[in-house]
Order: C-alpha cells, then sequence, then structure tokens
C-alpha cells in the first residue's frame, strides 16, 4: 500500500509525523488531492492545542487546501486527473432544504475535511494527499498560485461576513476587531468594497502596521483606555459596521461597547463556549443588528476566487511565513508569535 507522509494529532498537543497510508477514492464521487498547499487556519491550531476540544483522535488538521487532482473514483464527471483545484473544506449532500436553499454549510449531512462543525470529520491537508468529494472542488485559475489558491476559503468567510451577512455597502465607515490572517481579509474585502474609514483594532504593533499598509485608515490598540473615545474621535457618529475578527472574548466586549444606534456587528472570530452580557433596553433602543459567520458556502468560494483571479484582492500579501510539511512544528510555534499574519504548510 502506497504511504505517504501526514502530520497526525494523537491528542492534545501530540501532532506527530509519520507515514500513513495514501486514501483511495473508492466511493462514487470521490476525489484524491495531491496538497501543494494548506493554509494554517486559527480553528487547526485551536484543536492541536487543546483550545478547540471537540476532536476525535487520531486526526489529521488543515482545511484550507489547494492541489491537483490525483485519482478519481466512480461518478465524478467534472474533474479529471491532473486538474488543479481549490478545495472546499465543508462537502454537503446538495439535496436537502438546507443545501437547497443555499445554505449548503447547515447540511445535515456535511462532512468537513479537516475542520470544525460538521460531526464527520475527514482527514485534512497537512498531508501529501486528501481525499474529498467532486463537489468541494474548484477550478484553480491560470493565474493564481497554490498558495493563492489555498486561501480562498478563509477569503471566502471574509466575504460572506462583510458582504453577504453584514451587507457593507460603499462608504460606509467599519471597524474590524483583530487583524491576523482572517482579520485582514475583512479588512481586505471592505477596503475593495469601498469602506470610507476603516479602523483597524489590535494589541500587536505588528498586526497594527500590516492593517495599515493594507488599507486601513487608522491603527488603534484596544489596550489603550481611551479605545472608545478614539474611536469616536475619528468616527464622531459612530461605526456603520464592527467586525469582531479576534477570537477572545474581550474583543467581542470591546464591540458591544462600541455600537451606536443603528450600528451593524458581526460575531466572526470567537469559536469558542463564553458568554458575554448585553443590556436588554439599550440593545432594543439601539436598535443594531447582530449577525455571525461561520464556514463557507459554493457562492461565497466562487466570489473568492474571483476577487484574486481579477486583482481585486492581493491575498499572497496576507502571508507571513511558509514551511514545508516536514517543518510543521516550527509551522505550530509560528501560529503562537504576534509577528505573523498567514502561515502557510506546502507538502
Amino acid at each position: 500500500m502506497k504511504k505517504m507522509l501526514a502530520a497526525v494529532l494523537h491528542d492534545f498537543n501530540n501532532l506527530v509525523l509519520e507515514e500513513v497510508a495514501v486514501p483511495q477514492p473508492v466511493n462514487y464521487g470521490e476525489v484524491v488531492v495531491r496538497i501543494k498547499a494548506c493554509g494554517f487556519c486559527a480553528t487547526d491550531y485551536k484543536a492541536i492545542t487543546g483550545r478547540r476540544r471537540n476532536v476525535t483522535f487520531p486526526f489529521i488538521p488543515g482545511h484550507e487546501p489547494s492541489g491537483i487532482v490525483a485519482a478519481v473514483g466512480p461518478g465524478v464527471t467534472h474533474f479529471k486527473e491532473g486538474d488543479e483545484v481549490i478545495v472546499q473544506p465543508s462537502g454537503y449532500c446538495g439535496m436537502c432544504e438546507d443545501c437547497r436553499s443555499g445554505n449548503t454549510h447547515y447540511c445535515k449531512y456535511a462532512f468537513t475535511t479537516g475542520g470544525d462543525g460538521p460531526v464527520d470529520v475527514w482527514d485534512g491537508a497537512f498531508a501529501e494527499y486528501m481525499k474529498t468529494k467532486e463537489n468541494t472542488l474548484f477550478h484553480k485559475p491560470v493565474n493564481l498560485s497554490f498558495d493563492e489558491g489555498a486561501l480562498a476559503e478563509p477569503l471566502s468567510g471574509a466575504w460572506k461576513g462583510v458582504i453577504q451577512y453584514s451587507g457593507m455597502t460603499l462608504g460606509e465607515d467599519v471597524v474590524i476587531i483583530g487583524t491576523g490572517g482572517i482579520g485582514l481579509m475583512c479588512l481586505m474585502v471592505a477596503r475593495a468594497a469601498g469602506a470610507g474609514k476603516l479602523i483597524a483594532i489590535d494589541t500587536s504593533e505588528y498586526a497594527r502596521r500590516q492593517a495599515l499598509a493594507l488599507g486601513a485608515t487608522h491603527a488603534l490598540n484596544p489596550l489603550d483606555k481611551n479605545i472608545k473615545e478614539q474611536v469616536y474621535d475619528i468616527l464622531p457618529r459612530g461605526p456603520d459596521l464592527i467586525i469582531e475578527a479576534a477570537g477572545p472574548i474581550e474583543a467581542v466586549k470591546l464591540m458591544v461597547n462600541l455600537r451606536r444606534r443603528g450600528t451593524r456587528w458581526n460575531v466572526f472570530g470567537i469559536t469558542t463556549h463564553e458568554t458575554f452580557e448585553l443590556d436588554g433596553g439599550l440593545t432594543h433602543f439601539l436598535e443594531g443588528r447582530m449577525d455571525a459567520s461561520f464556514g463557507t458556502t459554493p457562492l461565497a468560494m466562487t466570489r473568492s476566487i474571483h476577487l484574486m483571479e481579477t486583482g481585486l484582492i492581493d491575498i499572497k500579501k496576507t502571508i507571513s511565513h511558509r514551511f514545508p510539511l516536514a517543518r510543521i512544528h516550527e509551522a505550530v510555534a509560528a501560529m503562537a508569535i504576534p509577528e505573523r499574519n498567514k502561515v502557510m504548510v506546502n507538502p
């Protein structure tokens, strides 16, 4: 049986590089992809370090891949061996009510490759090969690198949250709390969509510098005692839209504190089960709208790929580190440092 190198998580903080069997596309619609690039998401990092506990071992993480079709199973008609592809991590049946309504990420029969959300979790892309289904694949445009293609999934989440769900429109003033990898993508989407004033908030000086370089009009430190005053000095009316893309509960609490009447706010970054309080009467009279966004859909993936293909977003500017799969533990260590944006793994 053919073997491949993979990073296998056997327990929290126990990620092991080892030889495992190459997956085979034996069932209807299955495809095996030779992985060329995979983004390292905070969701992966939380699973590896134990902050995210809904993990069944052993498990191969990595859910932001691109690569080349290596083998196809029965019934595959739209892709063939040798095709360069971008992979959506969330698989879906296509036939249930949610799928037919366009909400494939709600599918009751969903699976995920290396990610989070569905109960059915397949091995991911911190490996030389990965198995998925044909309907998760997109043809990679020839003018995009594999690294860029791998970032279509997180960029699609940013588009889905900022544009599709929170409805950002031309000229609106936007605050992005947290400008790591996904926060920068939210910022770039907002910039491309014509944001007016665009305020980045992050504890990291490095992240603030990166945000300014990629289109923020202002960058603030949330640890400043007068952070709300600073925001309202820049935006006397207050923000039209606030995106929380940081993760810690403190970021959500700051978002709640920055609202004015009519502010829309999106709980995007936090994925752990922590709580925050809302003043019911104040929330009622502010008449704001809270959204949240997780996962992606074929529509969001298509929009994301088009944004990169047309040059509206230069996603490679978000990449700060690259590691071969054999140095996966260095990639894990890089995820813990503040001076990084998007970490890429290249099997």
